[in-house]
């Protein structure tokens, strides 16, 4: 992947935008892809850069970040753990007690309804101001 050609004095939203178009693969159009649903889910979210690149989606505090990989594109929601699943998008830091991750391969399908439910349930949690953990599913 290039340099980032992208100026941290930019608006969070353009350096999204730009980053989208930089990776200008399945990587980018995945990225554009969720960002829409995201939007989507939450009009009242807040676009932010962070971690020298890290584009995040905030609702009276963090609800996700979206990194891109060689091989994969990651949402990682900050209280993921407190979330409730049942269509089990989770597929990656499930080990932890509070974070939670999608991880999106070239050519995957995400369960569009599932993840706007996703985005919804973290920013209420945000917004709650109230830590909870979800009932582990039975398996």
């Amino acid at each position: 992947m290039k340099k980032s050609t992208t100026n941290q004095s930019q608006p969070a939203a353009e350096l999204i935008s730009k980053r989208i178009v930089e990776l200008g693969d399945w990587r980018g159009k995945t990225l554009g892809q969720m960002r829409k649903l995201i939007k989507q889910a939450d009009p009242k979210v807040v676009e932010t850069w962070k971690w020298m690149g890290t584009p995040v989606w905030e609702h009276d505090g963090i609800i996700c970040t979206g990194e891109s990989y060689k091989t994969v594109v990651k949402f990682t929601f900050a209280k993921g753990a407190s979330l409730k699943d049942p269509s089990r998008l989770f597929n990656s830091s499930l080990e932890g007690n509070t974070r939670r991750a999608i991880d999106i391969h070239e050519g995957e399908k995400v369960n569009e309804s599932a993840f706007k439910t996703l985005i919804r349930q973290a920013a209420a949690l945000n917004s709650s101001g109230k830590p909870k953990l979800a009932k582990k599913a039975k398996s």
